[in-house]
């Protein structure tokens, strides 16, 4: 019997994705990267072509943006599939509104990334707090934090990051459709069973 197709990616929305293969009854097993990778492109081409090797007995789709301008070409070469979407923040809101939020200045701050933003902010751009926020501030205009269901409260965090880049602090809540649809339309067609889930 064949293995169950496999969703392997970025784990910035591992719990979204693990809410909807259950809601969904989805036979699928899931493998999870780092969140921060698409900040390092010869880290994420590391993982995610040393993943995609070990799987290539498996029909995976890979749960990434564009995130590095070589990424199609790697999926391609593996015969997988990527969920269609310019990066995570786009897959979950959907294009009108994520385009209409850039339109605005808007930064998008999802729970992982405030929790880990001192550690990410820097290695980016160094221990300098002044740097960061001219960065920051050169074309932003607001924060804007992201819950969906799935989120715990950290609410503490982002207030802390908004602080530090000096940026107004917004919040807005989401709730899974698009992201949903999104895994649909990447799975159609690989997935054999509805009945039953595993993971990794």
């Amino acid at each position: 019997m064949a293995p169950p197709p496999l969703l392997l990616g970025c784990g910035i929305f591992a719990k979204e994705i693990a809410y909807l293969i259950k809601k969904n009854g989805w036979l699928v097993e899931t493998s999870f990267l780092d969140s921060a990778l698409h900040n390092y492109l010869q880290r994420l081409e590391k993982g995610l072509t040393g993943s995609l090797a070990k799987r290539h007995d498996r029909d995976i789709v890979v749960f990434y943006g564009s995130c590095h301008p070589l990424i199609d070409r790697w999926i391609s070469a593996a015969n997988a599939t990527r969920v269609i979407g310019q990066n995570c923040v786009e897959i979950l809101l959907g294009k009108h509104r994520f385009d209409k939020e850039l339109e605005q200045g808007t930064f998008f701050l999802l729970e992982e990334w405030a929790l880990r933003w001192d550690r990410i902010t820097r290695e980016l751009y160094g221990p300098n707090p002044k740097v960061i926020r001219e960065i920051f501030q050169g074309e932003l205009r607001r924060m804007l934090a992201i819950r969906t269901p799935c989120s715990a409260d950290f609410s503490a965090a982002a207030k802390a990051a908004a602080d530090k880049v000096g940026l107004p602090l917004e919040w807005t809540d989401v709730g899974l459709e698009h992201l949903e649809q999104a895994l649909e339309n990447a799975f159609r067609g690989k997935l054999a069973s509805l009945t039953n889930t595993t993971a990794e």
